[in-house]
């Protein structure tokens, strides 16, 4: 693994897409994991593609402090909606973004990061889903999601600016 993009790695978040755990790291040492669900065409860069990018990540915004758990986000604004099996019901098609966001940007030029390969313009994040959804298998259109709770308690550990590593 890369230590060195952008300086020495002391904070970092770890993704596997094959066991479907995102890992934290503080100074070399695993803290805490929690179970993701990645995209269901699995791993790939390319604008579109609705895949899972791969390689070294930063997390270039966080988005929803202070909403409420299960808070429903469009276009990384709260609608006023609170998710719920009635709001499920009537927009069962929604891929749902809820309660926080972690946008990740590409460090990699070519790779991730700039083209048809920029993981900001194809607005890959970390974020909160319905916890039903979240049954051990990769689901997403490229994100990877959480359980709400596990997002939230993320949210509150990392700042803009951990680098994430994503591979198979």
């Amino acid at each position: 693994m890369n230590t060195d993009v952008e300086g020495n790695i002391q904070d970092y978040l770890d993704i596997c897409i094959s066991k479907q755990q995102l890992t934290v790291y503080t100074d070399g040492k695993r803290v805490l994991g929690y179970p993701v669900s990645t995209a269901k065409k699995g791993a790939g860069e390319l604008m579109g593609s609705e895949c899972t990018p791969t390689g070294w990540h930063k997390i270039r915004a966080k988005i929803g402090a202070g909403q409420a758990l299960h808070s429903v986000f469009v276009g990384r604004r709260f609608t006023g909606e609170i998710y719920n099996d009635d709001l499920y019901g009537q927009y069962p098609q929604r891929d749902w973004i809820l309660t926080r966001i972690l946008w990740l940007g590409g460090l990699e030029p070519g790779k991730n990061r700039y083209g048809k390969v920029d993981t900001i313009w194809r607005y890959i994040y970390i974020h909160g889903c319905p916890d039903h959804l979240m049954n051990g298998s990769p689901e997403s259109h490229g994100c990877i999601r959480m359980k709400n709770a596990d997002v939230l308690d993320l949210f509150n550990r990392v700042e803009v600016g951990v680098k994430v590593y994503i591979h198979e």
